[in-house]
Order: C-alpha cells, then sequence, then structure tokens
C-alpha cells in the first residue's frame, strides 16, 4: 500500500493549484491561487507527470521545472 503520495491539479488558467497529499490515514488537500502571474504548470498529452521535491519548489514559486543549466 502507497504510504505517501502528492497529487497536483492546475486550472485551465494555470492560477490556481491543488494539491492532494495522501498520508497513509487520510487526504491533506492544499491550495494556492496566485493574485498575479500563472504557475508555470507542465502540459503533457496524457496528463501525468513525475516531478521532483525541487521541481515542486519552483513550481510553487512561480519558476519553469525545466531550469536552464549554467555551465
Amino acid at each position: 500500500m502507497v504510504q505517501d503520495a502528492l497529487f497536483i491539479f492546475c486550472n485551465k488558467h494555470r492560477n490556481k493549484i491543488k494539491c492532494m497529499y495522501w498520508d497513509g490515514n487520510g487526504f491533506w488537500l492544499l491550495y494556492k491561487r496566485l493574485e498575479k502571474g500563472r504557475f508555470q504548470f507542465p502540459i503533457r498529452d496524457d496528463g501525468i507527470a513525475t516531478i521532483t521535491k525541487q521541481q515542486l519548489r519552483w513550481l510553487l514559486e512561480g519558476l519553469r521545472m525545466e531550469q536552464k543549466k549554467n555551465f
């Protein structure tokens, strides 16, 4: 059985995000709405993506999840 899981949903205008966190016993609902700007939410054909903790931080800060690498 899955112990921890996080499901993230974004609205069509990409200014609202809902996160449902499963802690093994029930769901926590987290909601964030931007006053200005948009979340850089990835758009995929199948609607499913696996992201890292760092990518989640970038997403919630309004940054792109795919950061450019500086060499």
